[in-house]
């Protein structure tokens, strides 16, 4: 029993140490594993303490950086301020430790509407009252996200308080210069009003007084009142259409019209006063060229006028030739002439307002500059262009394009065909006499040009013979009359003579001097290809057709009402009319003259066939007398229209249309052309019974 007993103690111990020996290699391996531990756990806090160093390191950077742009950031969990920065702070007049979780809120003065982006963000601008007085912010504010997947608002801000002030400074700025352009269009208007009303009389009673009997020293005189009286009107249209221009008032139709028609119609209204000066004016157009094209034809004619005004003016010998050609889409316009020419150092400055090629004291061409600066201002509108250079032989080139597309429905002018004919040109012109030759040649014909009567002759006698001639009027008379009869012996079928329109009216008949017919300068294709064309005696009688003086219609007697508060025009106005036939009433002022009307209504007085209204007169203008007597026909039923004809020294669109809303049927300009009333006279007439009488 005692051994057992002791066995049991050995093994027990031994089992015991050999719990303890496990147990400690445990607890040694257990220290290991934690030292290991401690030694990873001690390295990730090093690299988490290097990752806050770079992170606190960047967000300085970044604060820096924020601080540095100024903008104001501010966020915001609900109404409370998780984060602000110093802008913001500064905004506010505290510090930042002040605002982060306060309620602070600066005071709002105003706000435009925000603008929504993309992602939910919007863009606003907001006027803040702040210590340092009112600022413009302008906010973009979002939404974004932060830990445990909580959102904030942030508002990031940039000051624009000197933008707003500057944009505020451009609208008043623009809001003094529509009233400074206002008020000079007004001024313009009234400047306008108060030349025309004396120009009116001037020229007027110098028609009048032209068509009395005059000696041959007083005719001398009208012609020379009327043609100052006509360049001081040019001179008022200058600055005016400049004004317009300038102002950005000017609107650009876009209608259908034949280019060919425009050319001529200018033609024939500048030749007399190249003729006055002794020159030539020619036109040209390519025949290539449509019929009709698309653009704003009143103000292509003022180009032209402008740019063929200037070349008579600055040429005292020679001519002026107008050549129409087009380049593609493009309408290309030259003016040439045999001037004097333009400097070169002077070719851009003469576009410029009030410049002039010759800016010395001793320069002998007076004018406002303008006419240029509306045609360089005409063709930047038009999306054109315009320049000039010096022209081979003398003289200046002015070329001007445009693009004018080509209406739907033009045509090619009909060319007649002129294979095998040959025409002798005689002519000196420098510009008519080429003109003609590719006149002639684009009908498939062939031309001799002679200069001068000698030359002519040579060519007769050299040649094989032509089937027609074409002698200007500029070699002489008696020249003209002895080359024509050698042309017709030399067998030349057609003779023409060309004439200018008052070397027309002196030549005396072109038949008896051996010719068989004639044309009038400057020459037209279409005149040219008609009379040289088959058919010679039935256009000979068109001819003479044309020329006949035209005769007034008969019509009955009219009663017409003048209201014109100036004395020399009214007295002009019911002259005219009285040598036009009619009956004039005048009435002095507006309410006189809605009295008269109102009687001619009642049977009280005489009953007008038509009404000039002028439109500024003292009590009562124009205008509401018109308003006036529409007004009492509407509540007068059956009556006819009575028609109202405004009569203004305004020409501006603006004023015609306040005549044509007023009730006016029409508004005619001062000076009053005698044309136009002669137009409205025949038209009021067309309704009358003929014989009828006053």
């Amino acid at each position: 029993m005692d051994i057992s007993s002791s066995s049991w103690a050995a093994v027990s111990l031994l089992v015991l140490a050999l719990f303890a020996t496990v147990a400690a290699v445990l607890l040694l391996r257990q220290r290991e594993r934690i030292v290991q531990q401690a030694a990873e756990l001690a390295s990730d806090v090093e690299a988490l303490n290097d990752r806050l160093w770079v992170l606190a390191d960047s967000e300085e950077h970044y604060r820096s950086l924020i601080e540095a742009q100024g903008d104001l950031i501010v966020r915001r969990d609900g109404a409370r301020i998780v984060y602000a920065n110093g802008a913001y702070a500064a905004l506010l007049g505290l510090d930042e430790a002040q605002v982060v979780g306060s309620l602070a809120q600066p005071q709002l003065i105003a706000c435009r509407p925000a603008l929504a982006l993309e992602g939910g963000a919007r863009v606003f601008d907001e006027c803040l009252a702040t210590p340092q007085g009112e600022r413009w912010v302008s906010w973009v504010e979002t939404v974004v996200p932060v830990a445990l997947g909580q959102t904030v608002l942030q508002r990031v801000g940039r000051d624009i308080t000197a933008r707003i002030a500057a944009e505020q400074e451009l609208v008043e700025a623009r809001a003094r210069a529509e009233s400074a352009n206002e008020a000079k269009s007004r001024f313009l208007a009234t400047v306008s009003h108060e030349f025309r009303t004396p120009l009116n009389g001037i020229l007027g009673m110098a028609d009048l007084l032209g068509d009395t009997g005059l000696d041959p020293e007083q005719a001398t005189y009208v012609r020379a009142l009327r043609t100052s009286g006509e360049a001081l009107l040019g001179l008022v249209d200058d600055i005016l259409d400049f004004a317009k221009v300038e102002a950005g008032k000017l609107e650009l139709a876009s209608e259908r019209f034949d280019l060919g028609v425009l050319v001529e119609t200018v033609s024939e209204l500048m030749a007399p006063r190249a003729q006055v000066k002794g020159i030539e004016l020619a036109a040209h157009l390519a025949p290539d060229l449509p019929t009709h094209l698309v653009g704003d034809r009143d103000r292509l004619r003022q180009i032209l006028l402008n740019l063929v005004g200037n070349a008579i003016k600055f040429t005292d010998q020679g001519g002026v030739g107008i050549r129409i050609g087009r380049d593609a889409e493009t309408v290309v316009i030259e003016v040439a002439d045999t001037g004097p020419g333009i400097p070169e150092e002077r070719r851009q400055a003469i576009f410029e307002e009030f410049e002039q090629a010759d800016v010395s004291p001793a320069r002998r061409h007076e004018g406002t500059g303008l006419g240029l600066a509306i045609v360089r201002r005409l063709t930047g509108l038009m999306g054109g262009s315009v320049g000039v250079e010096a022209r081979d032989g003398g003289g200046s080139l002015f070329r001007v394009r445009l693009p004018l597309p080509v209406a739907d429905d033009a045509q090619h002018a009909a060319l007649p065909d002129w294979r095998g004919k040959r025409v002798l040109v005689v002519s000196g012109a420098p510009f008519g006499a080429g003109f003609l030759r590719e006149t002639i040649l684009a009908a498939g014909g062939d031309a001799l040009v002679a200069s001068d009567a000698a030359e002519a002759r040579a060519l007769l006698r050299g040649t094989a013979g032509s089937d027609a001639a074409l002698i200007d009027q500029e070699i002489g008379r008696t020249e003209a009359i002895s080359l024509a009869a050698e042309a017709r012996r030399a067998g030349v079928g057609d003779c023409l003579i060309m004439l200018s329109p008052l070397e027309r009216r002196q030549f005396g008949s072109p038949r008896e001097a051996g010719f068989t017919g004639f044309l009038v300068k400057p020459v037209r294709a279409r005149s040219l290809y008609q009379r040289l064309s088959p058919r010679p005696v039935l256009l000979a009688a068109s001819a003479e057709l044309a020329s006949a003086p035209p005769q007034s219609p008969a019509r009955p007697r009219l009663t017409v009402l003048v209201a014109e508060d100036n004395e020399i025009n009214a007295l002009l106005a019911t002259r005219t009319l009285e040598r036009f036939g009619c009956a004039a009433v005048w009435a002095p002022d507006g309410p006189r003259a809605l009295a008269a009307i109102e009687a001619g209504f009642a049977g009280d007085g005489p009953s007008f066939d038509l009404v000039l209204l002028d439109i500024r007169m003292p009590g009562m203008d124009g205008l509401a007398v018109a308003r006036a007597v529409r007004e009492k026909e509407t509540q007068s039923l059956g009556r006819a229209p009575l028609p109202l004809v405004a009569v203004s020294a305004n020409v501006a669109e603006g004023d015609r249309a306040a005549a044509l809303a007023a009730g006016m049927d029409d508004c005619l300009a001062k000076p009053l052309e005698r044309a136009a009333l002669q137009r409205w006279l025949d038209r009021v007439a067309a309704s009358q019974p003929l014989s009828r009488s006053a």
